[in-house]
């Protein structure tokens, strides 16, 4: 599999290291670029969440493009040590945090503050996605209102939800990837 990197921003161009092994699905440069250009200038100044965050590529983009806070969750260690290496050598560290830890325990905690925006790429076709919307919607302090949540997953993986704080807005698929959109509505 080719690296990834940086599409834009303070960082534009940095290749990415990508974790050892098959247990990380990174998104690739082209439907990161499709996500981002679906943000667009949303993503300056806000506060991004990325769940099984793999390598950090969603983060480090959203911080390289403007974003004023990054937080990581992933349990891999080895992730872990690729993500602070990638913040490490994209000079993003100052504000950003990388929590080493279960993404469903963090997600029971009550925020500190909420997010603008929040990346969801759990491994695939095991349910995951639908556990961590849940979560999300059963604690919608972490989405800021009028926040958004994207899932990243297999499109035959997709099946509606029914969420009390978290509405349906968009779908996108790209290739053998389905980006949907989530907004925080109440």
């Amino acid at each position: 599999m080719a690296g990834i990197r940086v599409i834009s921003g303070v960082a534009k161009g940095r290749r990415l290291k990508m974790v050892p092994g098959d247990g990380t699905r990174p998104i690739m440069d082209r439907v990161k670029q499709a996500l981002f250009n679906i943000l667009g200038d949303d993503v300056v100044e806000a506060r991004v969440l990325d769940l099984f965050a793999g390598t950090g590529s969603v983060g480090i983009e959203a911080l390289s493009r403007g974003a004023a806070y990054a937080e990581f969750v992933e349990a891999d260690r080895g992730a872990v040590e690729v993500i602070r290496d990638n913040l490490t050598q994209t000079r993003l560290s100052e504000n950003s945090r990388v929590i080493r830890g279960d993404v469903f325990a963090h997600l029971r905690r009550a925020p500190a503050a909420g997010f603008d925006y929040v990346h969801v790429a759990p491994p695939q076709y095991k349910g995951i996605w639908i556990e961590a919307l849940s979560a999300l919607d059963e604690q919608p302090g972490w989405v800021n209102p009028d926040g958004w949540v994207c899932a990243q997953i297999d499109p035959t993986e997709y099946k509606p939800l029914e969420l009390a704080h978290l509405a349906l807005v968009e779908e996108r698929k790209y290739g053998s990837t389905l980006l949907v959109f989530y907004e925080r509505t109440v």
